[in-house]
């Protein structure tokens, strides 16, 4: 009898199903915008820490989400200014993620092993933007949605630190969950270290969950999530601890191939904050507490729709959006004979909403791009009382008047491809950010340093023009740029005064420390210059290279003339990044990665000036299955002490110190 063939092993069709959303119009190849590489994201447990591998991506200060505090997590592009509110936006498949009281980013919430792509859009946004994207966009895509496990890592390292991350999924399911915790290292080092300083330490942990499926024709996907972050300030009582959850909903009809096609979402992120601080004696030998930040519950809601069409080589795309946040902080401050004396409660709501059209017409070598928007912001219902704890009786009441505005923004683009592999780019553009409820009402303090807010502040609006070049040549990536930003109305913490004294509303400032409000500070002006360079050298070897060079000051006029001629607090002239990839075996991969910054100045007096700094990373990862690796990974490689602040007495802390971190990773 003859031998009968086996079967065929049947075709499985693996379904890959993306969160709803639109086809790009074209137009951002006119900006000046850089992909993070898959690769980078995959190699930093933090995203913050991934997306900084493009130069001029900053938090407020060089701290990074692992140590610094919630309220100083804000991004900001191009070292024009940063600010602990964030001059960026940060969007998840279109819902943004900037905090509704503060918004800086809780970035524990966005582990990077459920992002698939980031992209950084410098400059102001406008169009689907809108309110927030003031010095550009961080636009963020989450995984698609795997069948079984489609990322896992575990690691632990020096001082005590772990971490765990997965992300897994079925048909129309996608779930990521991570969670990390750390003894933390002290900020404070050296003879100036006292009794006051404590380990900056970490425990987060975060989870999400995407249900999708096809209604007819229509895509439809729900996204929920919750992180907590609590953590320790590294002073004795200074604490904080930040929860929160989110729900967005996306309805969307893309066109089968291209530009067209409807999108719907709405959102909703409610977030809280405990945040506790405390007054430091002298020779740090003790701390008292200060004030204690119990409660601050805050909710914001969103919607946002977009129709898109297109006409022959015309794409267009016509949109609105609105946002609302509604936020009150509960503190208790004033510590007198062992007990708080006084209450606050400080909050109000704001209001955001916005309509806008812009197009792209791509002709051959040419390409043009437009957008114009109107957008209506409103701060009301704000309020400020503050009592004596043991009669109840108000002991300030602050009344504020409703403010609204209404701001036309705009951007235009074009680039002209002379070849394949040439093209010259030009851009201008015109964008907004309303003043958060944090800046508006809550006062903070960090060590003897008092801020106070300020419920008058006005829409930051930012007018820009750039240029640039890009290009492959032979295997190298290229791109070149320069820029001119005008800032105008910037918020910043302006110093009022200094201690010991006793001021109207912020009460006593101690010896050592300093008084400050949020203030509008007149103009900045910012011209910069701006490059990236990729390339592999054979199956083995990459490469990638960064730089930024910003040159910004302040005209504060007759709001605040003493920063005339100053450089914007937190603002190094020059970011230099740059990383390797080799593969000198098929199981082995070694890679680093560099960042240098200049110095940068403390405060907004450039009284306080923090010194420049240059951290490597190093990672060698062995493959021991196809989706499997074991890694070593040291952050710091040669233990830089880099300085990330200092107090008005003198006193320095620094980022962490050389950790080494060893895991197992498993992606596919």
């Amino acid at each position: 009898m003859p031998d009968i063939p086996p079967p065929p092993a049947p075709e499985v069709e693996i379904v890959v199903v993306h969160p709803p959303r639109l086809a790009p119009l074209g137009g951002e190849a006119a900006f000046s915008a850089i992909r993070i590489a898959p690769e980078a994201l995959r190699g930093e447990p933090r995203l913050d820490e991934a997306l900084k591998s493009a130069p001029g991506v900053s938090l407020f200060r060089r701290t990074g989400s692992g140590a610094a505090n919630p309220t100083t997590q804000g991004l900001s592009l191009r070292a024009i200014a940063p600010s602990g509110a964030g001059r960026a936006l940060v969007t998840l498949d279109g819902a943004p993620q900037n905090d509704p009281f503060g918004g800086w980013v809780i970035w524990s919430g966005l582990p990077s092993e459920g992002i698939e792509s980031a992209t950084v859009v410098r400059g102001a946004g406008a169009g689907p933007y809108g309110a927030g994207a003031l010095t550009g966009v961080v636009a963020l895509e989450e995984r698609a949605t795997p069948e079984g496990l489609a990322s896992f890592d575990v690691s632990a390292g020096e001082r005590g630190s772990y971490r765990a991350a997965v992300v897994a999924g079925a048909p129309g399911v996608l779930v990521t969950a991570a969670g990390s915790r750390t003894d933390g290292y002290y900020a404070v080092r050296g003879a100036r270290r006292g009794a006051a300083d404590t380990r900056l330490r970490l425990d987060d942990a975060s989870v999400a969950v995407r249900l999708q499926r096809e209604l007819g024709d229509v895509q439809a996907a729900v996204r929920l999530s919750a992180f907590q972050v609590n953590q320790e300030a590294g002073l004795r009582g200074a604490r904080s601890n930040s929860t929160g959850m989110s729900a967005a909903v996306t309805l969307a009809q893309p066109a089968t191939e291209g530009v067209g096609g409807w999108r719907l979402q709405g959102w909703v992120r409610k977030s809280d904050l405990e945040n506790s601080s405390v007054a430091v004696a002298a020779g740090r030998v003790a701390t008292t507490p200060a004030n204690d930040q119990y409660n601050t519950p805050a909710t914001g809601y969103g919607l946002n729709a977009a129709w898109q069409g297109r006409q022959g080589p015309l794409n267009w795309e016509v949109g609105a959006d609105v946002r609302l946040a509604d936020g009150t902080e509960h503190e208790r401050f004033r510590f007198m004979n062992g007990a708080f004396t006084r209450e606050r409660e400080a909050g109000g709501k704001t209001l955001v909403a916005g309509a806008y059209v812009e197009a792209a017409l791509d002709q051959g070598p040419w390409l043009l791009t437009g957008g114009v928007r109107l957008d209506r912001s409103r701060a009301y219902d704000a309020v400020r009382i503050e009592r004596d704890t043991a009669t109840g009786a108000v002991t300030l009441d602050q009344a504020s008047p409703n403010r609204s505005d209404t701001t036309p923004t705009g951007r235009v683009g074009v680039r002209y491809a002379f070849s394949d592999d040439l093209h010259l780019r030009a851009a201008a553009y015109a964008g907004f950010r309303a003043p958060t409820l944090n800046e508006l009402h809550r006062p903070f303090r960090v060590g003897n340093d008092i801020t106070e807010a300020n419920p008058t502040l006005k829409p930051e609006t930012l007018q820009g023009i750039e240029a640039g070049l890009g290009g492959t040549a032979a295997s190298v990536r290229w791109s070149a740029g320069a820029f001119y930003n005008l800032l105008k109305d910037p918020i910043a913490n302006v110093t009022i005064g200094a201690g010991p004294g006793t001021f109207p509303v912020a009460g006593f400032v101690p010896a050592g420390g300093t008084l400050r409000q949020r203030r509008n500070a007149g103009e900045i002006e910012a011209w910069g210059l701006e490059g990236e360079a990729s390339g592999d050298i054979g199956a083995a070897f990459g490469w990638r290279a960064a730089a930024a060079y910003t040159d910004a000051e302040v005209d504060g006029g007759t709001a605040t003339p003493q920063l005339t001629g100053l450089r914007p607090a937190q603002t190094p002239k020059w970011t230099i990044t740059g990383g390797l990839r080799f593969q000198p075996l098929e199981a082995l991969t070694l890679s680093g990665d560099v960042r240098y910054e200049s110095a940068r100045w403390e405060d907004d007096l450039n009284s306080r000036r923090l010194s420049a700094g240059l951290q490597v990373d190093a990672r060698a990862a062995w493959r021991i299955a196809e989706h499997a690796e074991v890694y070593l990974a040291a952050e710091n490689l040669f233990d830089e002490t880099i300085e990330v602040g200092e107090t008005a007495d003198g006193v320095e802390s620094y980022s962490a110190p050389q950790t080494l971190r060893i895991g197992f990773s498993y992606r596919r």
